[in-house]
């Protein structure tokens, strides 16, 4: 049988990040947010660069998801 996460579910949490120059808000769980710091501490970048840099991936596919799916996948696809 499976269970609740530790701590519950939580629904989306929207910050403000700044991406090549402009303030863009993304929402993301807690999860997602935390995995993504990790993440960049991991790579030594700041967040806002390692969003940036998934942001730049993103915007050169053929059919571009919305940022936090492409932040989501990035993250499902490296870090899991």
């Amino acid at each position: 049988m499976i269970e609740a996460p530790v701590g519950g579910f939580h629904g989306p949490v929207k910050r403000s990040i700044t991406i090549a120059g402009h303030q863009t808000s993304i929402s993301l769980e807690p999860v997602f947010w935390q995995a993504l710091e990790t993440a960049a501490v991991r790579l030594a970048l700041p967040l806002s660069a390692l969003v940036a840099e998934i942001d730049a991936i993103r915007i050169v596919a053929d059919d571009p998801p919305n940022l936090a799916s492409a932040l989501r996948t990035w993250l499902f696809i490296n870090f899991r």
